[in-house]
């Protein structure tokens, strides 16, 4: 690890002489790729750093342990023990900074939420579920833009798609990607039977275009005019699009914004992104075939939390964290569960983690 770690600060030292080349700086695209780079390795570099210098402090302090003044000698194995210990939590920081990054952590992501089994109810909660998200984006300081919706009669949501724009928003996002299950009584339900509904949350990362080439003899569009809840017309004109992808099958619908034009663009910013994601999840299985426990699979199939209002519980199943609080959770204080969830795949990465390769 530690041949890694001064090979990684070797790059980091020639990165530093690059990014005062001024050939370097008039070539935007390099130069922002290796600012980039400086910084990730930054990270890594600067723990190393402090590392080595306790690593020091103590080797001084050791020595004073020969001392032949008592006073000495127990002050320098105090000293010796309290740097061990800041040397063992600073080489598990250090393993955890050379597991490779996800290359998706910085971007943008499409937040898909579709009401599931139960109907009315489901989309009643896919709606309280986009409210949670919108409210822990604000806190942290994200923007949320509408990109598609579909509204029932009752206010709910059949399907919502909302880009959420910030930083590291899908290092905090990405496991939220499953089937998110409800059990509560419906406002409709006159015999007090609790009812159980399920929506899926999809958390896909926004993909540029360099990174998805989409042939245009690929793609088949139709227009249309775009309907309110209950098939009500809103529109007089065929400004909502409707974009097929050939090739795949796959089909998105946008019919929020009055302009086609917008209406097209956002269709296949979504449609962008979910072709992402799929090229993304066949190199996983492709590269993961025989783990068993592959990490951040983001499986939507399985059922990854339960939100019980009874009892006022969330649990998280794969992680088997349950907390008592669910109005503060549906208010968007989520941050215990994504933090458990980080914790959690970052500790089953580190069983399964390669070397880092420096550039």
């Amino acid at each position: 690890m530690f041949d890694q770690l001064s090979e990684i600060e070797d790059r980091y030292q020639e990165l530093e002489q690059l990014l005062s080349d001024p050939a370097i700086v008039r070539n935007r695209e390099l130069y922002t790729r290796y600012v980039r780079e400086h910084s990730d390795l930054g990270k890594i570099v600067s723990v190393f750093r402090i590392y080595r210098q306790k690593k020091e402090e103590r080797e001084a302090s050791r020595e004073l342990l020969s001392d032949s003044d008592p006073e000495i000698k127990q002050l320098a194995r105090s000293e010796v023990d309290v740097l061990s210990s800041e040397l063992d939590r600073l080489e598990e920081k250090l393993k955890q900074l050379l597991i490779p990054k996800d290359p998706n952590d910085d971007k943008n992501v499409l937040l898909e939420i579709r009401a599931g089994t139960g109907g009315e109810e489901a989309a009643l909660f896919a709606g309280d579920l986009i409210r949670m998200y919108s409210r822990y984006a604000e806190t942290a300081g994200w923007k949320m833009e509408l990109l598609s919706e579909n509204v029932t009669d009752s206010k709910g949501f059949k399907e919502i798609i909302v880009l959420v724009k910030g930083a590291g928003v899908f290092s905090r996002l990405k496991y939220e990607s499953g089937t998110h299950r409800v059990q509560r009584v419906p406002a409709t339900e006159t015999q007090g039977r609790i009812h159980t509904s399920a929506v899926t949350v999809a958390v896909l990362p926004e993909a540029e275009e360099v990174e998805v080439h989409i042939d245009p003899g690929e793609l088949k569009f139709d227009v249309f005019r775009s309907s309110g809840p209950g098939g009500q017309c809103v529109n007089t004109t065929d400004s909502a699009v409707r974009v097929t992808h050939l090739p795949t099958g796959m089909v998105v619908i946008c019919q929020d914004e009055k302009s086609q034009h917008k209406n097209k663009a956002k269709a296949l910013k979504v449609l962008r992104a979910r072709l992402y994601d799929m090229q993304v999840r066949q190199q996983q299985a492709a590269i993961s075939e025989n783990r068993k426990n592959q990490v951040g699979s983001g499986d939507r199939s399985e059922r990854i939390r339960t939100y019980n209002y009874p009892q006022g519980r969330v649990t998280d199943h794969r992680i088997g964290l349950t907390l008592y609080r669910l109005d503060s959770i549906m208010q968007g204080d989520i941050s215990e569960l994504i933090d458990g969830l980080n914790t959690f795949y970052q500790t089953q990465a580190l069983k399964h983690a390669e070397p880092r390769k420096s550039a």
